[in-house]
């Protein structure tokens, strides 16, 4: 990338396909950052590494698969792919516990106790959390809003697109459309009412890290 130019000025209304390509959101997409684009944007249309049918969990109502050397996210019903989403998991000195799990609570609003937005003493927003782990040192690890740069990058949890959280703290994109954090957050809670606050899961979707 160099100076004044945007995916969105490369590729125009293809810079969805290429920003979940590479796992990058814009904000991190900055002069002298290197993007991986096919010859053909044709082929990265829609893109996901994930299957479009899982059999081993065909018997579940849902389920979240989470591809770590892939960093993708998928959600299924019964075996199908619902949606998929480019993650960043837990960098080399902090990383994400791997296994099957189970979502047990969740937060629509929540802010880190030990994080920082940089450069601020506001702690670092963490919304749409879907809480999966609590590791007996009691660190708690969860799926929620975040950066996304490209890379591993976070302390455990599993971030997802947050654009909106990004304009509000640091005022770019201007025009959120990268969601998925939200997206997830909403497909887990259909059929919960959603208080906006903490809420206990007894049977929540299952949760398998690879």
């Amino acid at each position: 990338m160099r100076a004044g130019e945007t995916l969105e000025s490369l590729f125009g209304d293809r810079w969805i396909d290429v920003a979940r390509f590479n796992r990058i959101d814009r904000r991190h997409v900055r002069p002298g950052t290197y993007l991986k684009v096919p010859k053909r944007l044709e082929d990265i249309k829609d893109f996901t590494p994930m299957p479009s049918y899982y059999s081993q969990v065909s018997n579940e109502e849902k389920i979240i698969l989470v591809d770590q050397p892939e960093q993708f996210i998928g959600a299924y019903e019964y075996g199908r792919l619902m949606f998929s989403a480019p993650i960043t998991t837990g960098e080399k000195n902090n990383m994400t516990p791997s296994g099957e799990f189970r979502i047990s609570a969740t937060r629509r609003e929540h802010r880190s106790s030990l994080y920082f937005i940089e450069g601020t003493h506001i702690p670092y927003p963490m919304n749409y959390g879907l809480i999966f782990h609590t590791s007996k040192a009691g660190v708690m690890f969860a799926i929620h809003g975040r950066d996304l740069p490209g890379y591993p990058a976070s302390h455990g949890c599993i971030g997802l697109y947050d654009e909106a959280m990004q304009k509000k703290y640091y005022g770019y994109p201007r025009d959120p459309k990268l969601e998925d954090a939200k997206k997830l957050y909403e497909w887990v809670m259909s059929g919960y009412p959603d208080t906006q606050r903490s809420r206990i899961l007894e049977a929540g979707p299952k949760v398998v890290i690879k």
